[in-house]
């Protein structure tokens, strides 16, 4: 069976559901999650906790919550196996104009996985989200270290403060 063509920029579909090879007829990660009415205050405890962070809260100034929380909901519910798709464009093109770096990407799945914790999201079912979310990190950040220091500029000396 073929891929469908792609257009020049796009990805492949990351919202695929967490668990393809459940059984016919198993619930899907989303219906053990407890469906819709788990799933929305999780996503918004999150967004609201990603977009009050003093390390990556910055890069939500500008943007429409609501509409943020939205997305988030069709993605997660997406790839958990929900009847739901994502209509957001596609991550790399969201997130590419974003100096994202390591630390940062890191950091949001750090809020992910307390958020989860804190509502009781079963083992399989996190762990399985986690797993997703990190796989992503090519897509979401083209730095491949865990700090959230700037690389330093190439071609530049450092001047005397910076050597002591």
């Amino acid at each position: 069976m073929q891929d469908p063509p792609r257009t020049p920029g796009s990805e492949p579909d990351r919202s695929a559901p967490a668990d393809p090879r459940r059984a016919e007829g198993a619930p899907s990660a989303f219906e053990r999650l407890g469906g819709e009415a788990a799933l929305r205050p999780i996503i918004d405890r999150f967004v609201d906790r990603v977009v009050s962070d003093t390390m990556i809260g910055f890069f939500f100034r500008s943007v429409d919550i609501a509409e943020l929380k939205r997305r988030e909901y069709e993605f997660a519910a997406a790839h958990l196996g929900g009847p739901v798709r994502y209509t957001g464009r596609p991550l790399g093109e969201a997130h590419g104009r974003h100096p994202i770096l390591g630390g940062q990407f890191n950091r949001r799945l750090k809020i992910l996985e307390n958020t989860l914790l804190e509502f009781n999201v079963p083992e399989e079912v996190r762990r399985a989200w986690l797993e997703h979310n990190a796989r992503l990190r090519s897509v979401i950040t083209r730095d491949r270290g865990d700090e959230c220091i700037l690389p330093p500029e190439p071609n530049r000396t450092p001047g005397p403060e910076e050597n002591e």
